[in-house]
């Protein structure tokens, strides 16, 4: 994965002490793609920019669960949310953040064919 120093990670404990959750649900959390993780030198992380003060940012499941649909794993989903995409003019997960979903969506969408 690129640019991995560009971005802030947080580990499972950090968002379990974040969102005051025992680690169980944090894994819930992932498993049922509310959030998504990579393994960064044997440690599953997950970018802060997934989430907010509140939990998990609430227009990314969804998204996950279609790139997820469409064939991506996880390091891929990742990668693509945190990269430039010239069809949004933006980083996939500053649309989000934005409110943009439906348009993230259908260039992730396309993306699988």
């Amino acid at each position: 994965m690129a640019g991995l120093d560009e971005h802030e990670w947080l580990t499972l404990p950090d968002l379990g002490e974040r969102f005051g959750l025992p680690l169980s649900k944090v894994r819930a959390l992932l498993q049922d793609r509310y959030l998504v993780g990579v393994r960064i030198d044997g440690v599953l992380r997950v970018p802060a920019e997934f989430v907010t003060a509140d939990g998990p940012l609430h227009d990314l499941r969804g998204t996950l669960i279609l790139l997820a649909d469409n064939g991506y794993t996880d390091e891929e989903a990742v990668d693509w949310l945190l990269g430039e995409d010239g069809s949004l003019g933006t980083r996939p997960i500053d649309a989000l953040r934005a409110g943009r979903k439906a348009e993230v969506r259908r260039v992730a969408q396309a993306l699988a064919f």
